[in-house]
């Protein structure tokens, strides 16, 4: 319970409003994290209720196992929530699924778990993967990565500023000193090589975030779960999806506005008019932030975004 208290869900109430959640329905937690939405839900499940969580970490598996395991109404299953599509097909719910909800980005515990090496305020290894055991490491990318590599992704995925100067530092040091192999020993050549820091935010900030989304293929993994909720979806089913920068809250924005409008953006030549293509969702109210008391209680929260859209009949 005490580790629930400290890692508390996000928007959770905004969650189960948006989610409009059924006793008999199917629901898939794309993200189950430390179980925050995931044991909210189920407690509005009933015994026909099912709902079906992935984490690509670990961690999050053991504890979606020890917490729940003896639930059958609760199935974990640990990798990419890429996943969803085929482990919905495997249950015969494709088509019949009531709500899906995307958690996105890195979640409480890995960031303050020195050993996962997401944060630069405790040193450890630089690692950065949610799964650790697939991948490249932070670590082995740097190594080996270009100056031109390295500030393209800072630049990309951190609107890092100063991307080239920091990616140039990075390789004199690993050229004079060996490997970056700690996060403090990064986040010290970024704010060395930083000239101008932003007021209350760490210069590595933007740089950790980048390299984070890279090594994890965080948005190519977010194209492709929302290119399967569509048809993942019962009629009247909802999508909820937490975004906490700007980046996915763009791609999960246009794949919502673009399924409410019944095409995807098509060249003004091309050859099929717009009123062939039938609307797939329909936005939900506005976007959502947490208020100022989930704010005292949860400074984390307070660049969180939740989208919601309803699959059309």
């Amino acid at each position: 319970m005490a580790e629930m208290n400290r890692h508390a869900p996000v928007l959770l109430e905004e969650v189960l409003v948006a989610l409009n959640i059924r006793p008999d329905g199917i629901y898939l937690d794309g993200t189950f994290g430390r179980g925050g939405h995931a044991a909210a839900i189920l407690e509005r499940l009933g015994p026909e209720g099912r709902l079906l969580a992935t984490d690509k970490d670990p961690e999050a598996v053991e504890a979606a196992r020890q917490r729940f395991g003896g639930d059958d109404r609760f199935t974990i299953v640990r990798g990419s929530y890429t996943m969803l599509a085929e482990e919905a097909a495997k249950r015969g719910w494709s088509g019949k699924v009531q709500g899906i909800l995307l958690d996105l980005g890195v979640s409480s515990p890995q960031l303050d778990d020195a050993l996962r090496g997401f944060s630069f305020r405790a040193d450890g290894p630089l690692d950065m993967r949610m799964d650790p055991a697939s991948g490249e490491s932070a670590a082995d990318w740097l190594a080996r990565a270009s100056d031109r590599e390295i500030a393209d992704v800072l630049k990309h995925y951190g609107d890092e500023r100063y991307a080239k100067r920091i990616a140039r530092a990075i390789v004199r040091t690993r050229e004079k000193e060996g490997p970056i192999k700690t996060t403090a020993h990064l986040a010290d050549v970024i704010a060395k090589a930083h000239p101008r820091w932003e007021r209350d935010r760490h210069p590595a900030t933007r740089s950790f975030q980048a390299i984070r989304i890279h090594i994890n293929r965080e948005l190519e993994e977010l194209e492709a779960v929302l290119g399967q909720t569509v048809e993942l979806l019962a009629s009247g089913g909802r999508l909820a999806v937490i975004s906490f920068h700007s980046l996915e809250d763009r791609r999960v924005k246009r794949f919502m506005r673009d399924e409410a409008s019944g095409r995807d953006e098509l060249p003004p030549d091309f050859p099929v008019q717009a009123s062939h293509f039938q609307p797939q969702l329909k936005v939900i109210g506005k976007p959502v932030r947490a208020g100022k008391g989930e704010l005292d209680r949860n400074p984390r929260a307070r660049s969180a975004v939740l989208r919601v859209a309803e699959r059309m009949a």
